[in-house]
């Protein structure tokens, strides 16, 4: 009757945990809708839509669009790693906030001016490189001498 009772006990326990587990997924997918997050695959898609041809574009797009709610998923995952259920709401209230909602209808835009502006930076980077590059003598080129016996 013990083993009964303790299975029983142990699926319950199980069901409650899943559903725990369901609903804070569910908030934390929420809270990547909300906040913007999802917004960087918005401005990443018609990058990549440019290096696809053009009578390849459609069905790329439809598959593009399939593949998202995996990625959600994943990036949900590593929400729930590191955020507790509390942080989540606390987030979620935040984005529900007039501020949080400013916030989330510029994500995209951030996002896109931020690629442009590390582009940017990247180019200085590039410049301030061959400038030390230049000075490091030859690679490769060894020369070997005997030791003094």
């Amino acid at each position: 009757m013990k083993k009964v009772f303790l299975s029983i006990a142990f699926v319950l326990i199980a069901q409650i945990s899943m559903a725990q587990d369901a609903n804070f997924k569910a908030e934390v997918l929420k809270l990547i809708s909300i906040s913007g997050a999802d917004g960087a695959m918005k401005v990443v898609k018609p990058q990549i839509l440019n290096m696809i041809p053009e009578n390849n574009k459609e069905n790329f797009s439809k598959e593009f669009d399939a593949s998202l709610p995996s990625m959600y998923d994943k990036i949900a995952k590593i929400y729930m790693e590191i955020y507790t259920p509390e942080d989540i709401k606390g987030m979620i209230a935040f984005y529900e906030s007039p501020i949080g909602k400013k916030m989330s209808e510029n994500a995209g835009v951030l996002s896109q001016k931020s690629i442009e502006a590390g582009q940017e930076w990247g180019q200085e980077l590039q410049e301030i490189m061959a400038k030390y590059k230049e000075d490091v003598p030859a690679q490769n080129t060894y020369e070997v001498t005997k030791p003094k016996q």
